[in-house]
């Protein structure tokens, strides 16, 4: 492969590309002796910015184009924010490989620096995420919350222009993108339990193609590979998208994880949260049995209550 040329498929956001910019960085390291490019490509979920995303579903939203391209060998590996990712990914095509995981913990913004337990109903709390409305109703049912599509940048934009009075957004893009300084407060799980795979930079290839996968290992993070494939195995056993209301947490010592699950009615009346802890390797296997405690805890009934509304 020497001389030859690596091409990486990225969304076009400062978010998304400087996650494309990191891993290009990490494989130069592991692969100096290759040569690696960025190519943009743009998705339905980037041009579609008026319509909430539950509204327009979610199933490969951000990733059908770029994955596209991986099968017209237009580029060779693609990068993606791993919690974008739908479980079920295209035929011949795989998560080769992921960086290690960065911030999971979701954020607070508030234009005038005042912290969530000092929000009233005559505030605004911006979120495209029903799993954010959910849990953010939970904590107290009079908040008053309004729907925001669009970048780190625009939604920044948006509150300063009067949208809104407040924001909810990951922290791994708002770190990433050096805007530390916006950040009100970190939201413990107590108060939201993050998207499953938030923080994690997931990389996928052809199943097929056995050049690249020995250059993502060199890359990878194996106890953020092991986490994540748990929660995404949850997240697969309850069949929620993006766009349900489901939040996994995963904590890791050592070798020991412990996996919280989640799922909230929209309304945020009812929340069912179920933890269990094991190692590592069989952390995918307990993360199914996770799921199947969830939904026979009242899980189901909320979630077959849900989809009808969210799949219109």
């Amino acid at each position: 492969m020497k001389n030859k040329t690596i091409t990486i498929g990225t969304r076009g956001s400062k978010l998304a590309l400087w996650q494309a910019e990191t891993v290009k960085a990490e494989l130069e390291k592991a692969h100096p002796h290759l040569n690696f490019k960025l190519k943009i490509i743009k998705t339905k979920g980037d041009k579609i910015l008026d319509v909430a995303l539950s509204k327009i579903g979610d199933k490969g939203l951000f990733t059908k184009e770029i994955e596209q391209a991986l099968y017209d060998h237009k580029i060779d590996l693609a990068v993606h924010s791993l919690k974008d990712l739908p479980t079920e990914l295209p035929e011949d095509l795989i998560i080769g490989g992921m960086l290690t995981r960065a911030e999971v913990r979701d954020v607070f913004i508030s234009k005038d620096g005042r912290k969530l337990s000092e929000f009233t109903a005559k505030d605004k709390i911006a979120t495209s995420s029903l799993r954010r409305k959910s849990q953010l109703l939970h904590y107290n049912p009079e908040l008053t919350i309004v729907d925001i599509r669009g970048n780190v940048e625009t939604r920044l934009k948006k509150m300063n222009d009067g949208h809104c009075d407040a924001l909810i957004m990951a922290g791994a893009g708002i770190l990433r993108l050096g805007y530390d300084e916006v950040i009100t407060e970190f939201l413990e799980s107590d108060v939201i339990i993050p998207a499953v795979s938030q923080g994690a930079i997931a990389i996928e290839i052809r199943e097929d193609d056995e050049s690249i996968q020995p250059l993502i290992d060199a890359i990878t993070d194996e106890t953020t590979r092991l986490s994540t494939l748990a929660e995404r195995s949850l997240l697969r056993e309850l069949e929620g998208g993006c766009q349900v209301p489901v939040g996994c947490l995963s904590e890791v010592t050592g070798d020991q994880i412990k996996i919280t699950g989640m799922v909230a009615s929209l309304d945020g009346k009812t929340r069912i949260r179920e933890s269990v802890e094991c190692s590592l390797d069989e952390a995918s296997e307990k993360a199914i049995e996770l799921a199947q405690t969830i939904l026979n805890a009242g899980g189901k009934t909320i979630l077959d209550s849900i989809r009808p509304a969210s799949e219109e």
